[in-house]
């Protein structure tokens, strides 16, 4: 009978351990699951691209009738994907055509400017571009051209592989420079290396019949991204 009695506890015994075992190694399972689970932190460079005016600001209105605000963006989404094809985290400051600005505010272009300073400066980015596109009175005027901010010594290093990759890879004998301008309310509030591209001019026919087409617009976001991993390469020797 004693020996009976022990052969049950012994099994109860065997049987609880084994449940107490069970239990701890779905905690296990569940402990390693749950931190497979968890997103691993994001170790790519980020760069923001603004795709200048949109919504109500169209912008430059081409020769040809087309809005600054759409060449612009169809440059931006271009150029987002090649960045991303080079493992960059890209921050687009308007993926649409919107503006940026607080509703039911008077100043619309200045609530709007600040908040694509406030947008980028949450990013905390590398660098940033701001896609833009040119006119002027003069319809001979034509080719890219890049702007910075005048007491930025980044910005002009940036600025000036950008200019030599833009003349490099858009080949239309545009002999422009880049500049420093300290107005523009962007360049003056960017806390990063910020360029405004001005890829065109809408003024000139032939420029604005070019940028109006896609095929032109991918060669143009080929020619600023190229500037772009250029530039990264310089500052992360």
């Amino acid at each position: 009978m004693k020996k009976r009695y022990f052969n049950v506890v012994f099994a109860i015994l065997v049987l609880c351990s084994m449940l107490l075992l069970s239990d701890k190694s779905v905690e296990t399972m569940k402990h390693m699951f749950s931190r497979s689970k968890q997103p691993k932190e994001d170790h790519r460079l980020t760069v923001v691209i603004d795709a200048g005016h949109g919504g109500f600001d169209p912008g430059k209105v081409g020769v040809n009738g087309v809005l600054e605000k759409d060449i612009n963006l169809a440059i931006a989404m271009h150029l987002k994907e090649l960045l991303e094809l080079n493992d960059l985290k890209v921050v687009m400051l308007r993926t649409t055509d919107e503006a940026l600005h607080t509703e039911g505010v008077s100043g619309k272009k200045a609530s709007d400017l600040k908040k694509r300073v406030q947008l980028m400066a949450e990013a905390n980015p590398v660098l940033a571009v701001s896609i833009h596109q040119n006119s002027f009175p003069q319809e001979s005027s034509y080719g890219a051209q890049v702007f910075y901010y005048t007491e930025s010594e980044q910005g002009k290093e940036f600025a000036q592989i950008m200019q030599a990759t833009l003349k490099e890879c858009i080949t239309d004998g545009n002999h422009r420079m880049e500049k420093p301008n300290k107005d523009y309310y962007l360049l003056k509030k960017s806390t990063c290396p910020l360029l405004i591209v001005e890829c065109g001019f809408l003024s000139n026919h032939k420029e604005a019949k070019l940028l109006s087409t896609e095929k032109y617009q991918r060669e143009m976001a080929w020619a600023i991204h190229m500037g772009v991993m250029r530039y990264l390469n310089t500052i992360e020797q």
